[in-house]
């Protein structure tokens, strides 16, 4: 088996969300589906000091995630339908349409919100990373049309080698690493707080639900 994984480089993100359109048009999502969204954390005060100037902890930072294909998908292991299943040769988790019977369970369990339920098919619908773009050697859309190249795709092992000082993905707004052991490796930004900072908010809630 080679574990596919996402690679997010903070620090050259600009929240631009190309990435989420690309995206839409590529699977001709309605308004409301998303399977790549961009949140943003930010938090922090300016004080005036008594001389005039002014003094400021204020962050904030992009964040661009979809399905993670964890190693221990929520998804995977709480479906009562059997419906999550993962591949066993690219690691991708995936949904049985044949199982499916939409009851939102993936929704509701999974922290990253990666799935959604189609409302007409009454079918869950996710990231796929591309599967069928991938086999045939390319990457996901969402890497190919980032502009400032903040995405990149790979085995587990092709990118801890590229981006060593990455690790998995591990800070705010998203949770620990260790609930589901994402496949989503993350260079911070400079700014960037860890997975359980409670000093910033996310700043597009609307967004990203």
């Amino acid at each position: 088996m080679s574990q596919y994984a996402f690679y997010f480089d903070g620090t050259r993100c600009t929240g631009c969300k190309t990435c989420v359109y690309a995206c839409k048009d590529k699977y001709d999502l309605d308004l409301g589906m998303a399977y790549r969204k961009v949140r943003e954390y930010g938090g922090g005060e300016t004080a005036k000091n008594d001389d005039g100037s002014f003094t400021t902890t204020c962050f904030d930072y992009p964040v661009s995630v979809s399905c993670n294909h964890c190693d221990e998908p929520a998804c995977f292991s709480k479906c009562p339908q059997g419906a999550i299943v993962k591949d066993p040769d690219t690691g991708f988790v995936e949904v049985d349409d044949e199982k499916c019977i939409g009851c939102g369970t993936c929704v509701i369990v999974c922290p990253y919100e990666a799935p959604k339920v189609d409302e007409e098919q009454k079918k869950a619908r996710k990231c796929t990373a591309c599967k069928e773009i991938v086999a045939g050697g390319e990457k996901p859309v969402c890497v190919m049309a980032c502009p400032a190249r903040a995405l990149d795709f790979g085995t587990v092992d092709e990118l801890q080698k590229k981006y060593p000082d990455a690790g998995r993905a591990n800070i705010a707004p998203l949770p620990a690493a260790s609930e589901t052991t994402p496949n989503l490796f993350i260079k911070p930004a400079v700014d960037a707080k860890p997975w359980d900072d409670k000093s910033g908010e996310l700043a597009n809630p609307l967004e990203v639900k």
